[in-house]
């Protein structure tokens, strides 16, 4: 159980360094807006093609792969159903909201809890994988046709095709992804600044996570978006292990530590790139970040709960 608490600690302390530096406005006004763009358009995409460069695809296209990326799939589309039917909300709050309720903290928080709860960081490889070839591009996609024009404008077939090919993340992935099917290795000269540029990617989205939360009351009324939120963190923190429980052990028939993995994995909280991509398109902002600081903090029980049962 110390190895979850020692993965959300390190968390915490870069998001608090955030708040701290926006409550004494060291970095300025637009701090939280600069510091996610820098993240979104530069780091997060080459963090992407470093990681997937340097992975063994053979290890990735697994079961976990199906497993983590359908359930994220059909949470998702569930929150986007009943966002849009129901509380008859625009298309780029639904799908800011679908990515808040089951885009999984698979790298900042993953990978440590992978480490030091799994003790296998290759369980988080195949989720980081469907996130950044497949819903990354979709949400995106989405996001780029819906939230940057106005409701009259249609949108065209050039740009639907153009729209996943031209985002920065999803190139990043792309890229990285060809090298590694090709089996190419980059002179050190050419990956090494991409890796050190990359490697800002997790305490920038952290840092900007902690500027976000300076000046605000999450959850205040009249602010934030409660009833989205809540539909968020139910679905993100109870739906989504429930559902990767019962399909990893009654359909692909998984039991010990790599049912357990599944379900830890499931349990982890919304990653704060949400955030970023909000920022972004400046559209369910405060969603994303009340859903990302609340599933944190459900997370810390959902996972003690997960490994007291199946650990």
């Amino acid at each position: 159980m110390s190895g979850v608490f020692q993965g959300f600690l390190v968390i915490f302390v870069v998001i608090t360094v955030g708040y701290l530096l926006g409550r004494r406005d060291v970095l300025g006004r637009d701090a939280q807006s600069v510091l996610s763009r820098l993240v979104f358009f530069v780091c997060t995409p080459a963090l992407l093609f470093t990681s997937l460069a340097d992975t063994d695809l053979a290890t990735v296209f697994s079961t976990t792969l199906v497993i983590a990326g359908g359930s994220a799939l059909a949470v998702g589309a569930l929150y986007f159903l009943v966002a849009r039917v129901l509380l008859h909300r625009q298309v780029p709050e639904a799908v800011i909201g679908a990515l808040s309720s089951s885009y999984v903290n698979s790298a900042n928080l993953g990978i440590p809890i992978a480490i030091f709860v799994l003790h296998d960081a290759s369980f988080v490889a195949p989720l980081l994988l469907f996130q950044i070839v497949v819903y990354s591009p979709l949400a995106l996609t989405a996001l780029d046709l819906t939230a940057l024009r106005s409701s009259a404008e249609r949108v065209s077939v050039r740009e639907l095709v153009a729209a996943p090919i031209t985002n920065p993340i999803v190139l990043g992935g792309l890229a990285g992804l060809a090298l590694s099917a090709a089996d190419v290795t980059l002179p050190s000269a050419v990956i090494e600044p991409i890796r050190l540029l990359g490697n800002v990617s997790v305490p920038g989205a952290l840092l900007a996570f902690g500027l976000s939360l300076n000046g605000v009351r999450v959850l205040q009324k009249g602010d934030s978006p409660r009833r989205d939120v809540a539909l968020a963190s139910v679905l993100k923190m109870i739906v989504q292990p429930v559902l990767v429980y019962v399909v990893s052990r009654f359909v692909f028939g998984e039991t010990g530590h790599a049912l357990f993995a599944q379900t830890v994995i499931a349990a982890l909280p919304t990653a704060q790139n949400v955030l970023v991509y909000a920022t972004r398109y400046h559209r369910g902002e405060v969603l994303a970040r009340d859903s990302a600081l609340v599933t944190t903090l459900a997370s810390i029980p959902v996972i003690a709960v997960v490994a007291g049962l199946l650990a």
